[in-house]
């Protein structure tokens, strides 16, 4: 079970990952999201993850020049792209920085599944993530801490592992896996205090209960 502890931006929190045995730190580059870190803090930042836990690299409808700043600033071993990149940017960007890239999907309703096969083709990882409501103002894709049904994507056979995220917490992550059996899970909102403020003991919970769930399967 991989775990990723996504959106971090302190040494204190990113500390806390590494010590409970998350297996990718993520870091957001979106300044429309409260986790969004400047180029330079996370060249800082990125550092103790190096050689310790895989660093993900979270963009959303980036620019090659936006890329591009943020492979020279951390170097990232995984592409996560979370906004509307086709199937085709996907393939541009495997080709141009020569690392795995993470296609989010945002799911509400069956009819979401659709976009699977076309992304699976040229991704290496699938993300599920929920879809924020009809009603919702909101600009971010995803760290919305809202869940969709889990038992839409219940079995599905795929050709590619996939990572499950989307209002998980360290009460709900055990359920989650049982029920879909995924080969990751991602937190962001469901261990913070407030937006953009991740807690130490909560990352802790939630690498553990994850971790313990994957060993009951």
């Amino acid at each position: 079970m991989y775990v990723k502890i996504c959106g971090l931006s302190t040494p204190e929190t990113i500390e806390a990952g590494l010590q409970s045995g998350a297996n990718w730190i993520g870091f957001v580059f979106f300044p429309k999201s409260p986790r969004h870190v400047e180029y330079g803090k996370a060249k800082e930042l990125v550092g103790p993850v190096r050689g310790k836990a895989s660093i993900v690299a979270l963009t959303v409808n980036a620019s090659d020049d936006e890329l591009d700043a943020i492979d020279q600033s951390i170097n990232p071993d995984i592409w996560q792209l979370h906004g509307a990149e086709t199937p085709e940017r996907v393939v541009h960007i495997k080709q141009r920085y020569g690392r795995p890239v993470m296609k989010a999907l945002t799911i509400r309703d069956e009819i979401d599944l659709a976009a699977i096969p076309a992304y699976e083709d040229v991704c290496d990882i699938l993300l599920f993530d929920a879809k924020p409501p009809k009603d919702s103002k909101t600009e971010l894709p995803g760290g919305n801490g809202i869940s969709f049904d889990w038992r839409l994507i219940k079995g599905l056979k795929l050709k590619k592992p996939f990572v499950l995220a989307g209002g998980l917490d360290p009460s709900n992550v055990a359920e989650a896996i049982r029920l879909t059996r995924p080969q990751g899970v991602d937190v962001s909102s469901g261990i913070e205090n407030a937006p953009g403020v991740k807690d130490r003991q909560k990352i802790i919970d939630f690498v553990y209960a994850a971790k313990q769930a994957a060993e009951m399967l």
